[in-house]
């Protein structure tokens, strides 16, 4: 090696380890993500399936929730990242009228999901509205989530809580399907598809949600500002993979896989459960939605509910108050 050679050597060297360096993708961002368990969380497993987290720079670790109470107190404590909650219990806690004194300030929803999918079910005794005084019915907390909806339901078909019926916390929609399968309660507000299982084995849908409300905004993707501000990309990621999740799942072509993805993480569903949660989970008219964009006015709903039977009562009317579409907006540039 001559002397000009050994000259440029380092020099070479330094550039190819540069080279190196710069070639390598930027590790994943890690978003630890609570939602509760059920087959609403098929744009989730699609993601994971189809690598559209990972396409988009996250790696999203999944946690189940046994309530709304586990879910939100520890989103406001951080130990989680993302809920896929429903938008009252976002609303609850930051308006300090959650289940348990947690005030979450800067809560708020980032994305929409869905119309909640509720439908109020019963044992097979139960078979009107008029049948189910004198018994008792469960929630997850009877201060968040979906309970202003079974609340609203009873009392538009006449029913009073404690005149006429009693209710029971439960826990999440799983603890209360398996509540009801062993008839501990009477009636409970089921999301698709547990319904179709419960159906199955003899058990009565009473009421859809939408029949009676009208628009209402269910689950939504909901964070921290101060978490989602300080990790804005991770935050788009997520809206970017959930949306284009969504979108997979539309397309007809992709319905054998969806049903076979759908089928390996519900291991309780059986094929037939499968074809029908495809039919309900994915209408044309009132199924995920679409693009995960929320609906500002089903969240007017929400806040009409909260208002009424909300404690302490305070007069909530603002849908904008809880939504920054800032990030959504951002995710759906391409």
């Amino acid at each position: 090696m001559n002397g000009i050679s050994r000259k440029l050597m380092p020099g070479l060297i330094a550039l190819l380890i540069a080279s190196c360096a710069i070639a390598q993708p930027a590790p994943p961002k890690t978003v630890n993500l609570i939602v509760f368990p059920g087959g609403f969380n098929w744009p989730i497993w699609m993601a994971q399936e189809k690598g559209l987290f990972a396409k988009n720079g996250i790696e999203v670790r999944v946690t189940p929730t046994v309530s709304s109470v586990f879910q939100l107190t520890n989103l406001i404590d951080g130990k989680f990242d993302i809920a896929m909650t429903a938008i009252d219990n976002l609303i609850a806690y930051r308006e300090g009228q959650g289940e348990v004194a947690k005030p979450g300030p800067d809560l708020f929803a980032l994305m929409g999901g869905d119309n909640g999918f509720l439908r109020l079910v019963t044992v097979p005794e139960v078979k009107s509205f008029g049948d189910l005084r004198g018994k008792t019915l469960s929630v997850d907390a009877l201060t968040t989530g979906y309970a202003f909806v079974l609340l609203e339901i009873l009392e538009r078909n006449g029913l009073l809580k404690d005149r006429d019926y009693a209710t029971a916390a439960a826990g999440g929609v799983l603890q209360r399907f398996q509540a009801l399968m062993e008839k501990k309660h009477a009636g409970t507000l089921l999301l698709s598809p547990f319904e179709v299982q419960a159906e199955a084995r003899g058990f009565n849908r009473l009421a859809n949600a939408t029949d009676v409300l009208g628009r209402y905004q269910g689950l939504v993707g909901g964070a921290r500002k101060a978490w989602a501000e300080q990790n804005r990309d991770a935050v788009i990621g997520y809206i970017r993979a959930f949306s284009d999740a969504v979108d997979w799942l539309y397309d007809s072509r992709n319905k054998e896989e969806a049903i076979a993805i759908f089928l390996k993480n519900l291991s309780s569903a059986n094929a037939q459960a499968a074809q029908t949660a495809y039919g309900v989970l994915l209408s044309p008219t009132d199924g995920f939605q679409r693009k995960a964009r929320i609906d500002m006015e089903g969240v007017k709903t929400v806040l009409a509910l909260r208002t009424r039977y909300g404690k302490p009562q305070k007069n909530l009317t603002d849908p904008a108050k809880y939504y920054d579409p800032g990030y959504y907006e951002e995710a759906m540039r391409r």
